[in-house]
């Protein structure tokens, strides 16, 4: 018996007590469920593809099938290093921020999202090593749309990060049809981020779930990493509940790390009362208590552990942090103050994704000073952050995703966001680091 034959015969029953006995567990490589999918040849994925797809497209909507289509998210996607000029922005129509991250020598690093922020959606990259004044052609590319699946395969939601030892990490969710009730978790390890040519690790897969995201460095030196499995059924026509199994695991889960990257391991759960794309974010506070911020549809709520992440209390709004159903951005400073970025021009208000504001806390969040206002426009959303040595805020942002597709980006300090003005003589808002030209027709701003 082939390989492919197989996985058809024996395949899903293996992956589901894989899956199982992982949660929880320490995640290695060659126990995940993707490993029978990493063993094959190029060949022998085309015939599993192939015969996916001829069973789907025959009209089989059983959920042995179904879940053969979203088994396809299993295997191992490819970075693409060398993307123009198939990915240049004259072939670029969208545009959905993921994040900003600074290396060791200065590089900036911006990832987002091309296609749509759906089903057709992949990942793009590119740097600037001139402090954000100019930026690259896209330079990285994780695209993993293929005609010869019977739906498409998403590469959507990540986060850049770059790990205490200088290590550019490269987090996305490579998923069937925008959201098939698993997700997959995967990344990639860049060891020399400021190179000419920087070189990437092969994926590798850490869990279910996405992360939108950075991993905390706790005071420990454990690395916390919040990866949310929604909570709810999976997108037609992949709605079924085709993984009952993880539906105790619905939520954010916490993973943690104890030796700086090598195996991630399942600490805790919060699931969230009316939730959204939870979107969590992590701050370790003075006392040690991790104070965790997730995305609901009724706004922001937190929830606290006292335990390193093993348990969490029940979820509240906190006081004073008002915030539309939207992406934010919250992390420590290396002055000790948090920074929060925000909608609204003052931290109890909004209107809706316009007046992106940065706010600083000294109290741990309990009030928040300053008020800097990045960009007043509409249409813009999902910040994120990164802080150089010098004390340097980068802040990433898109703007109308579908019309301009632009990915803006502001460089501040924390007394600009105190003063609520510009007070630095480098600092600028409104950067552009990227903006789509295919079938573009609207007038520039």
């Amino acid at each position: 018996m082939n390989f492919v034959m197989l996985l058809r015969n024996h395949g899903t029953v293996a992956f589901t007590l894989v899956g199982a006995t992982l949660l929880g567990a320490t995640v290695a490589w060659g126990e995940s469920p993707e490993a029978p999918f990493a063993a094959m040849t190029p060949q022998q994925v085309r015939e599993y593809e192939e015969e996916v797809r001829e069973a789907y497209r025959a009209g089989d909507r059983s959920p042995e099938t179904l879940r053969r289509v979203a088994d396809l998210a299993l295997i191992p996607p490819k970075l693409n290093t060398s993307p123009l000029p198939e990915y240049d922005y004259d072939r670029l129509d969208y545009g959905m921020t993921i994040g900003i991250e600074r290396t060791p020598k200065g590089r900036l690093w911006a990832a987002w999202v091309a296609g749509e922020d759906g089903p057709k959606a992949f990942m793009v990259a590119a740097t600037s090593d001139d402090d954000g004044e100019t930026w690259s052609k896209p330079r990285l590319v994780i695209d993993s749309q293929s005609p010869g699946l019977p739906l498409p395969r998403s590469v959507i939601v990540g986060a850049l990060w770059t790990d205490p030892l200088g290590r550019l990490w490269f987090f996305f969710d490579q998923v069937m049809n925008h959201w098939d009730g698993r997700d997959g978790l995967w990344v990639a390890v860049c060891e020399n981020p400021d190179a000419d040519q920087p070189e990437w690790s092969e994926p590798r897969r850490i869990w279910h779930g996405r992360v939108l995201n950075k991993p905390t460095v706790l005071s420990s030196g454990e690395w916390l990493l919040p990866a949310y499995l929604l909570q709810r059924p999976g997108r037609d026509p992949l709605s079924e509940n085709l993984f009952p199994e993880l539906d105790p695991y619905r939520g954010v889960n916490v993973f943690v790390s104890t030796d700086q990257g090598a195996t991630w391991t399942r600490r805790g759960l919060r699931p969230f009362p009316d939730p959204c794309w939870h979107e969590a974010m992590i701050v370790q506070r003075q006392d040690h208590s991790l104070w965790m911020l997730a995305r609901t549809r009724k706004g922001i709520m937190q929830s606290f552990s006292e335990d390193r992440g093993a348990t969490w209390s029940e979820p509240t709004f906190p006081d004073g942090i008002v915030h539309p159903v939207a992406r934010f951005h919250i992390r420590r400073m290396a002055s000790g103050r948090i920074l929060i970025v925000k909608h609204g021009e003052t931290m109890d208000s909004h209107e809706g994704r316009s007046k992106l504001t940065a706010w600083l806390s000294e109290d741990e969040g309990a009030t928040w000073k300053g008020g800097l206002m990045l960009d007043e426009r509409t249409g813009i959303s999902y910040p994120d952050g990164t802080q150089a040595p010098d004390g340097t805020i980068y802040i990433s942002y898109d703007r109308e995703r579908s019309r301009l597709g632009e990915i803006l980006m502001a460089r501040i300090t924390e007394a600009d966001i105190l003063a609520g003005e510009l007070v630095h003589p480098d600092s600028r808002l409104k950067m552009l680091i990227s903006r789509p030209l295919k079938n573009r027709s609207v007038a520039e701003d």
